[in-house]
Parts: structure tokens; C-alpha cells; sequence
């Protein structure tokens, strides 16, 4: 049988506790996906969790992948790929836009992290992630950064997903500005874009894993090629949410290190890198450079 042999490919951004949910939040807009996965998420158990994040491995081995970088909060990933022989990253995720809960955060970080260390091997390595602009307070941030620093943690990031986020930061305005409010929590007008606020936060660093990164600009490019960080590319996710296209080729061009991940199914359906690179643009031995 003809055939051609391939390298392993790596998947730098998923979300494989999420598996169960493909094809169950049927929001639009943005922030009410949002709001809906938590919802999904706060109805499942440790072991449906679990099953989720078998089934996602599985799913990814069978596409070829041999290497994730998982974000999630249950620590079911971590238990999954260590269990089953797998290799890859997992980044514990870190949730508080209340700048008055800081403390509160990052002790359930530290005790979610517990755990996870247990799996550490030269095959799986730990991270963290402060989860995104819309879900962490500036305090917070600095604080999960420099355990991260302290502790030789990975760190990871959602940032400039989307036009709401850009919104938030940008202007205090916005479905996520709202939603803040609502809860009393202060916003604050920082007239920066999302990366400009993270580089000054000290967040953006050698090795920082960047997710998405749609809303840039050509200053936000060269912060990021500066402060030496890597991007997780999500093309069909991007799409689904009908956020726009990341510049994949001025990232590459600014030598930019960046992967292909396929976010989690809730947002496309399905984990396979290929249809990723698709829509990407990439064919032949650019989507392989692209992917492996």
C-alpha cells in the first residue's frame, strides 16, 4: 500500500475537556457563547470531564496528532494524557475580574496546581493561563505572570480575540464592560489595545503562548515579535465566531514563531489540524512546516 510518512503533528491550542460539548451552544454573539459554555461546563462532572478529554485525545491521535497544548480548568487533560502515554502542555486556566478576589484566585490556582504536578514527565509539561481580558483583573495578571516566573511555569493567554475584548480594553465599553458592571466591578478606560496592555503588564514574555490574536495592528505586532512570544493560530474558530482573520502571514514575516491549534469542538466542530491549515490557506509543505 503507497503511503507517506509524516512527523507527528502538534496541536497548540485545544480545549479537550470541552469534547462533550461539540454541537451544544447554538449562541452568536460572542459573550453569550461565553456565558453559556460556564453554564455547560458548571452541569458536568469530574468524569464526564474526564471521558470529554479521553475522547479528545483520542480523537486528535487518530488525525495524526502526537502533541497538545491543552487549556483547561478541571485538570482532567492532565490526568488523561499522562494516563495514556500522550505528550504535550497543559495550562492550568485561572479565572477573577474582581481585582478585590486576587487572593482568592491565585490560592485555587495554587491548590489546582497541586495535582498537576504529580503528571509533570519530559513528556508533559505544566502552564498556566490567566484566562482572558474579559475574566482577569490586572492584578491578577501580574500575579499568575510572576508565579509563572517564580515557579518555571508555561504561560499562556487568550488575547486579541475578539472586536468585545478590544472594546473592553480600549474604550470600558461593550457586552463585556456591561457584564462587569453588572457584577460592581470598576472598568477602566485604558486606551491601549489589548496587547499594548498586556506588554505593559508585564504579561507578554519570552515563550508566552498568545491564542488568537485577530484584533492587531502593525504596533501590536512589533510588541509581540518583541517581547519574543509564540501564537496560537485558531483559523476555523475565528471564523465561527466571525471574529476575522489573524495576520498569519505578517506574523511569519516578523519572525514570529506560530502554531496551528484548533480551539475546542464547542467552537468548531471537530480537532483536525488539517482542515485548519486549510483555512489558513496552507497546502502541501507549507501546512506540514505549519503543523508539525
Amino acid at each position: 500500500m503507497d503511503g507517506v510518512l509524516v512527523p507527528g503533528l502538534v496541536n497548540v491550542h485545544t480545549h479537550l475537556e470541552l469534547t462533550h460539548l461539540a454541537g451544544s451552544n447554538g449562541e452568536t454573539a460572542f459573550p453569550a457563547w461565553i456565558r453559556r459554555v460556564r453554564e455547560l461546563k458548571d452541569a458536568t462532572t469530574p468524569d464526564q470531564f474526564r471521558a470529554a478529554a479521553e475522547q479528545g485525545l483520542r480523537d486528535c491521535w487518530a488525525r495524526g496528532v502526537t502533541c497538545v497544548a491543552d487549556t483547561g480548568s478541571t485538570g482532567a487533560a492532565a490526568a488523561v494524557i499522562a494516563g495514556l502515554g500522550g505528550r504535550g502542555i497543559v495550562y492550568q486556566e485561572v479565572f477573577g475580574p474582581d481585582p478585590a478576589t486576587v487572593s482568592e484566585s491565585l490560592e485555587e490556582l495554587k491548590l489546582a496546581l497541586q495535582p498537576l504536578r504529580l503528571y509533570a514527565s519530559t513528556r508533559l509539561r505544566v502552564g498556566v493561563s490567566p484566562h482572558a481580558l474579559y475574566s482577569v483583573s490586572a492584578p491578577l495578571y501580574r500575579a499568575v505572570t510572576e508565579l509563572a516566573r517564580h515557579e518555571g511555569l508555561l504561560l499562556a493567554v487568550h488575547l486579541a480575540e475578539s472586536p468585545e475584548e478590544t472594546q473592553l480594553v480600549r474604550d470600558g465599553a461593550g457586552p463585556f464592560a456591561d457584564a462587569l458592571r453588572a457584577r460592581g466591578i470598576t472598568i477602566e478606560v485604558r486606551r491601549c489595545s489589548p496587547v499594548q496592555f498586556l506588554r505593559q503588564l508585564a504579561v507578554l514574555q519570552p515563550g508566552t503562548l498568545c491564542i488568537h490574536c485577530v484584533q492587531v495592528d502593525d504596533a501590536d505586532i512589533e510588541a509581540l515579535r518583541d517581547a519574543r512570544v509564540a501564537i496560537a493560530h485558531c483559523p476555523l474558530s475565528n471564523r465561527a465566531h466571525r471574529h476575522g482573520a489573524a495576520p498569519l502571514a505578517a506574523f511569519r514575516a516578523a519572525g514570529i514563531p506560530v502554531g496551528l491549534g484548533t480551539d475546542s469542538v464547542v467552537s468548531v466542530g471537530t480537532l483536525d489540524l488539517w482542515a485548519e491549515a486549510a483555512a489558513a490557506g496552507l497546502t502541501g509543505d507549507a501546512a506540514l512546516r505549519q503543523l508539525t
